[in-house]
Formats: structure tokens, sequence, C-alpha cells
């Protein structure tokens, strides 16, 4: 009896640390993501002559990020 509750309880801390560990992965990609990919598709708007889109993607993520500071003060 007490090794089945100990099994029920290591597959209840074993399926809690896949999940823990898919949202880790998944906040890591998003900061990545907004890091590294989105400067990237800024300067390659604006090398592939989309300077307007380029430059409204700009306005608006620094709105975002901007509204995103302020709040976390």
């Amino acid at each position: 009896m007490l090794t089945a509750i100990f099994v029920i309880a290591l597959i209840y801390v074993f399926i809690r640390m896949i999940l823990f560990a898919i949202k880790a992965a998944w906040g890591i990609a998003k900061c990545v993501a907004f890091i590294v990919l989105l400067p990237l598709i800024i300067v390659g708007l604006a090398i592939a002559g989309m300077f307007y889109i380029a430059l409204g993607l700009a306005i608006v993520v620094a709105i975002i990020a901007t509204i995103g500071w302020l709040i976390a003060l």
C-alpha cells in the first residue's frame, strides 16, 4: 500500500515537472523571439525597401514597450 502511494506521488511530481519545463521553455522562446527575431524582421523590411512598414512596426513596438515599462513601475 505504501509503495502504491509512493508511485502515485512520484508520477504526480513527474507530470508537474514536465508542465513546468514546458511553461519555462515557452517563456524563454518568447523572450528570444522578441529580442532576436523582431529586430531582424525590421532590418529585413528596411533592406527590402519597405521602409514605411518597418517604420510603422518599429513605432508600434516602441509604444508597446513604453506602456509595458510604465505599467511595470
